[in-house]
């Protein structure tokens, strides 16, 4: 693979990123005709959604696809992509006769009064069930036109959605969940066509624990770091008011912005360097997206500080300004090391270094500790975020470069060459 192809598919991909979190973002100028309770309200549903814990499945997919193309077992992922599916869907069965029986806790938890929030929020929850692995099927064969069209689709579905039924029929925050619910099911129906080739026809067993070994760790390094990346905002939501989550809210969605923006050039990376080291050939694929992740993220996160006193009132009511411009610096500034974390544990896992896992899990361990005792602003949350943020850095570029990287991280990329020239 040249440079050039690299980075074509990779300016593609980040194109398509920006203009569907475009269209996603354009969810939230919604929030000038709702109360700031529902506004709260509605980011609290989305926290929701994100931190359903099979934001990782996509990952395993990515690596599991490249894997069998590389190496002929396309029957092998057929068979796996349909136990996926069906095990997803009797696992949110489950969770929503639970839901049903403590309904009302629940909804007393999260200060929601209308169970319809609930309800649809758990429709979106099985979608985003489904999406990472139809993704992660697109990803792992570098079909990255779709993959793009994908978010491009998802983002046009929920925002057009959500307009008609906030600014027509005058819904709130279960009317823009019912946007976000309709983006989805459009997004997952094009996906599932376009990797139709990978699910269907003939399948095969696979060696169920051999699988296990690979897709644990990922699970729980990839879960991990979404777990760094979004779970504040609970937090957030449990200790503070329904306004000053509003505020926080969409400070987080500004500053997230960032690492949507250069996840790309990692998501192009992936399963590139999973196919090279099936094959045992060199890249230097993890040094060109390093450099262009910092530089993005970098000059965005300064650009964000910077206009944010003109984006906020553009997006939203005069009253997010004042906590906007104070949150802003703080929260783009700790997505930053999130993002390079994103790209050393990337090139780690695609590597089969699975020695990183269980520090980072330990980080994220310490990382809800610490936000039960740090909360007492909205700023010290922030700065929370901000110092695990360079640890679960430091700790994967210690893995990488520094002598973990010998002594754990080599020794299992050595082991994971050897298993697949067996194989």
């Amino acid at each position: 693979m040249s440079k050039a192809t690299f980075f074509r598919q990779s300016g593609w991909m980040m194109f398509a990123t920006v203009a569907g979190g475009a269209l996603m973002w354009l969810v939230h100028f919604l929030s000038k005709r709702i109360p700031e309770s529902e506004y709260g309200t509605l980011v609290s549903l989305l926290a929701i959604a994100m931190l359903v814990p099979v934001g990782p499945l996509g990952a395993v997919f990515v690596q599991q696809t490249a894997l069998a193309l590389a190496t002929g077992r396309k029957r092998q992922l057929t068979r796996m992509i349909r136990i996926t599916l069906l095990a997803l869907l009797a696992l949110w069965l489950g969770a929503a006769v639970i839901v049903l029986l403590f309904q009302s806790t629940i909804l007393q938890a999260l200060q929601i009064t209308n169970p319809g929030a609930l309800w649809i929020t758990m429709l979106v929850v099985l979608g985003s069930m489904g999406l990472p692995v139809f993704f992660g099927l697109l990803q792992g064969a570098q079909n990255f036109l779709w993959l793009g069209w994908g978010s491009i689709i998802n983002g046009a579905g929920r925002v057009g959605a959500a307009a008609f039924i906030v600014l027509v029929l005058g819904g709130f925050a279960v009317g823009i969940m019912t946007g976000v619910c309709v983006g989805i099911a459009v997004t997952l129906t094009v996906c599932a066509w376009q990797t139709r080739p990978l699910w269907r026809g003939p399948s095969e067993p696979f060696d169920g624990r051999k699988l296990l070994a690979k897709v644990v760790p990922l699970a729980l390094g990839f879960g991990a770091y979404q777990f760094l990346f979004t779970a504040d905002t609970m937090f957030v939501k449990h200790y503070f008011t329904a306004e000053e989550t509003g505020y926080y809210g969409l400070a987080g969605t500004l500053s997230r912005a960032l690492v949507w923006v250069v996840g790309p050039l990692t998501a192009v990376m992936f399963p590139k360097i999973v196919h090279s080291a099936a094959k045992a050939e060199k890249t230097d694929l993890l040094g060109i997206t390093l450099a262009g992740t910092a530089l993005l993220a970098g000059g965005g996160a300064l650009a964000l500080w910077l206009l944010s006193p003109w984006l906020i009132p553009f997006i939203a009511k005069p009253s997010y300004v004042a906590v906007g411009v104070k949150l802003i610096p703080w929260y783009a500034a700790a997505m930053v090391p999130l993002t390079l974390t994103n790209v050393l544990l990337s090139n780690l896992l695609a590597r089969g270094r699975f020695g990183v896992v269980p520090w980072l899990v330990g980080v994220g361990v310490a990382y809800v500790f610490a936000l039960t005792r740090f909360h007492d602003s909205l700023v010290m949350v922030l700065q929370t975020v901000g110092v695990f943020g360079l640890l679960a850095f430091g700790v994967c570029a210690g893995f990488t470069w520094g002598k973990a990287a010998v002594s754990l991280g080599g020794c299992g990329e050595k082991s994971e060459t050897r298993n697949l020239k067996s194989e």
